[in-house]
């Protein structure tokens, strides 16, 4: 996975609560985070900042965030990810047409706002892809390879894929449906089986018998702890 520590990330909302939430949220996952209300000073801040990704909101007073990521993609390399309380698909073919890398709408999923920032930067900045430490965990998603306590795991891609999505969301307990979407992807056909399926293999290979580290909350999901 990528490193966090280092990436700088802008966010442009006009709403207080949205910026402090996303402020500290961000923060606390390791993020470089500065926030600004209007579309001037993300311009103004763009040029100080360098940020890797911009927040962006799309309803904002005075300048709209259309207006703000045509000029934002001018100025240097960044990666954009608009925000926006319609679900208007032409806001998004019109966002996207002008250069936004990614779309969410408000009220939007805070961890899968984690996971486009990382997929962003993972597309856009490969350059600050490296090794991310959690707990007894090394992932290196370069290789492809997770280390437990320093020993490599031999895990199949998509047990790759999915303890590295438990590990980056540890502490959170994750339902089977958003695990299948995350993991397998939203067409994904099958069955919910098939977690409960790559969990066990995954406690087998972890040697979690006991199922400390990953648990079960039944009729709710799982939650990986790394503690």
């Amino acid at each position: 996975m990528m490193q966090v520590k280092g990436i700088r990330i802008l966010v442009v909302d006009d709403e207080p609560n949205i910026l402090q939430f996303l402020e500290l949220g961000l923060s606390n996952e390791g993020y470089d985070v500065k926030t600004v209300q209007d579309g001037m000073s993300a311009i103004s801040m763009m040029k100080e900042y360098q940020p890797h990704v911009v927040i962006l909101d799309v309803m904002m007073p005075g300048m709209d965030g259309f207006e703000v990521v045509h000029m934002l993609k001018k100025m240097d390399q960044v990666a954009v990810i608009m925000l926006t309380a319609k679900d208007e698909v032409d806001d998004r073919v019109k966002g996207l047409q002008l250069g936004a890398d990614d779309y969410m709408v408000k009220p939007f999923s805070f961890v899968e706002l984690l996971a486009r920032i990382q997929a962003r930067v993972r597309n856009q900045f490969p350059n600050l892809a490296g090794e991310v430490n959690l707990g007894a965990f090394t992932i290196d998603d370069r290789r492809k390879e997770i280390r437990k306590s320093d020993q490599l795991l031999e895990l199949s891609p998509t047990e790759y894929e999915l303890l590295k999505f438990m590990i980056m969301n540890h502490g959170l307990v994750l339902s089977k449906s958003l695990i299948l979407d995350k993991v397998w992807g939203y067409d994904f056909g099958g069955e919910e089986n098939i977690v409960e399926v790559y969990i066990r293999s995954l406690r087998d290979k972890l040697g979690d018998r006991e199922h400390q580290l990953i648990r079960t909350l039944r009729g709710v999901g799982y939650r990986l702890d790394l503690a």
